[in-house]
């Protein structure tokens, strides 16, 4: 891998920025600029030695970069590819992190640009967006898929995989089109299905909200993820549709025969489906990050009396836990505990177990 490189990055927010803090933290002697619509996202990252040179606009500064990293909206690459094509250098490797792939690769095509590009997907995120809230922290121990296109030479995509090793991420090297079709799978097609069970709620609950009072707890988990941003899966249903809609199929003819086993009163047929899924989900390895964000969280068996809340969040903030989020759980039909407490890294929770059980309560992990 290089040891005396440039990096460029066009678009600063969340995950350009937390990209460029990584690559700070890990080279502190690379030089990184940066160009952004948001002068005061890049007046931040140059008060905080993150960035080197601001850019206001597009120019042949950008032909010193042996990296650029494209992190605009998704929308707006082709018009950038344009832009930047004359300042590109033949050394540069130009690079993005887009979710959805075989579009960006076509693109890349189609510009016929002087270097080479290899795709990426850093999978990691947050509800929060921009500069401000990016961190270094964001990118470690998750996957960062690598979508090289089919000619790119073995030692360019060695030496990316070495550098994004670097920012303790785990590089994963796929095609554009199996990453495509695997996200549409595990990711996808999982907010499709989350979203279309919380309308399915919406649509069939009575005048007096029964069923939304009680879908706290359980079915509140079990589509989180409904909760996203609707334009951010607007752009990566219809970006990805061709996979997204093959598979969608598949799962309505599998719902479909699960509703005749129901009908047909299968017990066998319905023990063997349950079985099947708690099996399969059970072998799933423990990673800490992938498309879907992973909940840290504990549940808290406490008094129903005042203070029995607040002397939670004090004992944490005490040892300098941060919470995510705290809140009662009246519906636990399927859980334990009454508290629901929810944190930002896995660490937190070992520890405030191990905190929380020292004074006594009953802790369960999620």
């Amino acid at each position: 891998m290089k040891t005396d490189f440039t990096c460029g990055f066009i678009g600063l927010g969340l995950i350009g920025g937390s990209i460029a803090r990584a690559l700070r933290q890990a080279h502190p002697s690379c030089r990184i600029l940066a160009y952004d619509p948001d002068e005061a996202s890049l007046s931040m990252a140059k008060r905080d030695s993150v960035v080197d040179f601001s850019l206001s606009d597009l120019d042949e500064r950008l032909s010193c970069c042996d990296y650029l990293f494209l992190c605009a909206p998704v929308s707006e690459n082709n018009s950038l590819l344009l832009k930047i094509k004359k300042y590109l250098s033949p050394t540069c490797l130009l690079t993005d992190v887009g979710s959805v792939k075989t579009p960006i690769h076509n693109e890349i095509r189609q510009a016929a640009l002087p270097c080479p590009f290899i795709g990426g997907h850093p999978m990691a995120g947050s509800e929060r967006t921009g500069y401000v809230n990016s961190k270094a922290l964001l990118l470690q121990n998750a996957y960062y898929i690598l979508t090289p296109e089919e000619d790119t030479d073995g030692d360019i995509i060695s030496d990316f995989r070495e550098l994004i090793s670097s920012l303790k991420a785990i590089p994963l090297v796929l095609s554009c089109k199996e990453h495509d079709y695997v996200t549409a799978a595990i990711s996808h097609l999982p907010h499709v299905a989350a979203s279309s069970l919380v309308n399915l709620i919406r649509e069939s609950d009575s005048e007096s909200g029964t069923m939304k009072l009680i879908a706290a707890g359980g079915f509140k988990d079990i589509t989180r993820i409904a909760s996203s941003s609707p334009v951010m899966w607007q752009q990566i249903c219809l970006a990805n549709k061709e996979n997204i809609s093959k598979l969608l199929g598949d799962y309505i003819s599998f719902l479909s025969q699960i509703r005749d086993k129901i009908d047909s009163g299968h017990s066998d047929g319905l023990y063997r489906f349950f079985e099947g899924a708690r099996d399969y989900r059970d072998s799933f390895i423990d990673a800490s990050s992938g498309p879907i964000k992973k909940s840290f969280s504990l549940r808290i068996e406490i008094a129903d009396e005042p203070g029995a809340l607040a002397a939670i969040a004090t004992i944490l903030a005490l040892h300098q836990i941060n919470i995510k989020n705290i809140g009662i759980s009246h519906n636990r039909e399927q859980e334990d505990g009454v508290l629901k407490v929810e944190f930002y890294q896995k660490e937190e929770i070992e520890k405030a177990r191990e905190i929380l059980t020292a004074k006594g309560y009953s802790v369960y992990l999620q």
